[in-house]
């Protein structure tokens, strides 16, 4: 029998890299625009979306629920809500992403009830959803949670005063969503600001919504009438993860490039590490430059909400602080289980030690190639970007978990000078 392999990523090391890179639409925002789509029957158009395969699964989860969609073009994508939803997701559409859960608020404000799997995604450590149905119970409902699957029912939520214990952004989307039709006001305190929030909330404001506080920790969602949203277009708000990849891959590799589309003022905390660092980023009309020709300093930095340090940032930063002069050091206040790709940076020869919830590490002059494996998403693209300056070759397995969340990562690299190909 013939043995099929799995698509895998060979990574090279590779010298300064030149050229310029155009970032698409933010995968941690445009999967919630797309859920966002079962508030109101219409026609929605959405650019600037990123041919994902976590875009492709939603689609399929609306499909399911009711909502159709086709391609229009590469990054354009249209949906159609003819009205006839069932709230009640299969199991298999479920397990295959996090943000499925994001159709819960819209289903019940909506519809009244809905009925989904416990969500998938990538594993990182413990993600609970108590702040999601806490907030949905004091708006009304009755929620449920089963061995497998999560019901909630309510003929019509109202509006009431929220405070999260922490600035969730999961449970921020499923409330803002769960409050459009609720009766009276709802105000959400120590809500996320995230750009992908307030992306979120202007296509809601397109439809028809009534929000205040966009950007800031209390939102204020006045409830409208079942029916009164409409459709819209929408373009997405650029992926700022996406594009401090291929900033931190000129970093460890080397040259000059242009980021286009990024936007300096969703990354300045990131960017401020950057500086730290010795990476040179200059804004641009529409992007940022990016030069690096020394070996980078080490730095200590802890993850945060936003406007912080980003916990998706922190493996990009990590593979940066590898290669580093100096120690530097890495503090998870968000997802303590968040370094269990640590042991496959080590295996690219990184000095990396772990206590609790901070990892110390102390840079090499450069990596060792070798054979890894892609926990999650944005390991995966850290573990690519640490290939470019190993000896050898980096072959990077299971890289499924990349083709979630990044819209041709190899083709973009290459096209800056990347030695980079996937087989």
């Amino acid at each position: 029998m013939v043995k099929i392999e799995s698509p895998r990523i060979i990574v090279r090391r590779s010298g300064p890299l030149s050229g310029s890179v155009q970032v698409p639409g933010a995968k941690n925002s445009v999967l919630k625009l797309m859920a966002a789509t079962l508030l109101a029957e219409g026609d929605y158009v959405l650019t600037n979306v990123p041919a994902i395969t976590d875009v492709h699964t939603m689609a399929e989860t609306l499909g399911a629920l009711g909502v159709s969609s086709s391609w229009l073009g590469p990054h354009e994508l249209s949906l159609t809500n003819s009205g006839n939803i069932t709230p009640e997701v299969p199991f298999e559409k479920f397990d295959k992403m996090r943000a499925s859960l994001n159709v819960l608020g819209p289903l019940l404000t909506h519809y009244g009830s809905a009925r989904i799997n416990w969500p998938g995604g990538d594993d990182f450590g413990g993600r609970p959803i108590n702040l999601h149905v806490a907030g949905l119970q004091k708006m009304g409902a009755t929620v449920e949670e089963g061995l497998y699957d999560i019901f909630a029912v309510a003929d019509r939520l109202k509006g009431t005063n929220i405070e999260l214990d922490i600035p969730s952004v999961g449970a921020t989307e499923n409330l803002l969503t769960a409050a459009i039709y609720a009766r009276g006001v709802t105000v959400i305190d120590n809500a996320a600001r995230e750009p992908e929030v307030q992306d979120l909330c202007n296509m809601l404001i397109s439809m028809g919504a009534d929000i205040e506080g966009i950007g800031t920790s209390r939102l204020i969602i006045h409830g409208c009438e079942r029916g009164s949203l409409k459709g819209t277009k929408h373009a997405v708000v650029p992926d700022r993860v996406q594009a401090a990849t291929y900033m931190a891959a000129v970093a460890v590799a080397g040259g000059d490039i242009v980021v286009r589309s990024a936007r300096t003022e969703h990354m300045e905390e990131l960017l401020n590490c950057y500086a730290r660092m010795g990476v040179a980023v200059t804004p641009q009309r529409d992007g940022v430059r990016v030069t690096s020709h020394e070996r980078l300093r080490a730095i200590d930095f802890i993850t945060e909400p936003y406007p912080g340090i980003a916990t998706d940032y922190k493996p990009l930063l990590l593979a940066m602080l590898c290669v580093s002069r100096g120690e530097g050091s890495v503090t998870e206040t968000l997802f303590p289980g968040r370094f269990r790709y640590i042991e496959e940076f080590r295996r690219l020869g990184a000095s990396i030690a772990i206590y609790g919830n901070k990892a110390t590490v102390r840079g090499v002059y450069e990596l060792i190639g070798s054979e890894v494996r892609v926990p999650d998403i944005r390991a995966g693209a850290a573990l690519v970007v640490a290939g470019l300056v190993a000896q050898g070759e980096t072959i990077v397995h299971d890289i499924h978990h990349i083709d979630r969340g990044y819209d041709d990562l190899v083709g973009r690299l290459s096209g800056l000078g990347a030695d980079v190909t996937r087989v």
